[in-house]
């Protein structure tokens, strides 16, 4: 574990959402980076790091709450699920993050899950524990402060874009996001190499798979995007930036 945590230590700690460009840095703070290697060791002794398969449950939406997962690797999708059966995805989160809020000391249900996009390793702190912690780790007591802060903006936004963008516009600044993250320069344009399925785009912007496969060629057509099986190319970013307004 040595090597996974002091790995999820010292990087950033990404994460995906819906957002107005530029509205705030996307990177979140990461919860373990302040700790000293003591304080670290304390965190752990108290906690137990669990093992997630790709595509396996974290958490699920209504069930016991009784603390927070913190990632030391892979990634986790938060998604809430509606009374119909359809769900939304809320954010996807990488190691520094913690899931599994907003009842951190636990106690009540889970309003949403948590899947393990890939293998997926996480530091479960359970509520009472994580109390007794930020009781005396200052350090911790902040980490979890501007992490919280960090979750708040990326909801609210999410909640911004919902109610004041077309869907067609939220795929744009979708897409937009994901170039800022993880894209990369080739002749033709940006290559995207993060791979969300048609399915896993339309439950980030609140759509159907088919409706996002219809506005992708609709976008291919207008000459802004392009699509292969294994990444999404942006020929023209300033037309798909106008479009998303």
């Amino acid at each position: 574990m040595a090597t996974t945590a002091s790995s999820a230590r010292s990087q950033p700690a990404p994460s995906l959402h819906l957002h107005e460009e530029g509205e705030h840095n996307s990177a979140s703070p990461n919860l373990l980076a302040a700790l000293t290697d003591e304080e670290y060791a304390q965190v752990c002794a108290v906690s137990s790091v669990q093992h997630f398969a790709a595509n396996s449950t974290v958490f699920l939406q209504g069930d016991d709450h009784e603390g927070i997962f913190i990632i030391l690797a892979g990634q986790v999708r938060t998604y809430y699920t509606g009374p119909s059966g359809r769900e939304i995805t809320l954010a996807y989160w990488s190691p520094g993050n913690f899931v599994g809020g907003p009842e951190m000391f636990g106690g009540g249900v889970h309003m949403w899950s948590g899947q393990a996009i890939r293998p997926t390793q996480v530091l479960h702190v359970r509520g009472r524990e994580l109390r007794q912690l930020m009781d005396r780790l200052p350090r911790l007591a902040v980490a979890m402060v501007e992490a919280l802060v960090h979750k708040g903006k990326c909801y609210s936004a999410l909640i911004h874009m919902l109610g004041t963008r077309s869907a067609a516009e939220r795929l744009a600044q979708l897409l937009l996001l994901m170039a800022n993250l993880d894209g990369r320069r080739v002749p033709e344009g940006i290559a995207i190499s993060r791979t969300l399925s048609q399915e896993d785009l339309a439950k980030m912007v609140g759509s159907t798979r088919q409706w996002v496969t219809t506005t992708m060629e609709r976008f291919r057509e207008q000459g802004m995007v392009d699509t292969t099986p294994s990444r999404i190319l942006i020929r023209d970013v300033e037309a798909l930036r106008r479009f998303a307004g």
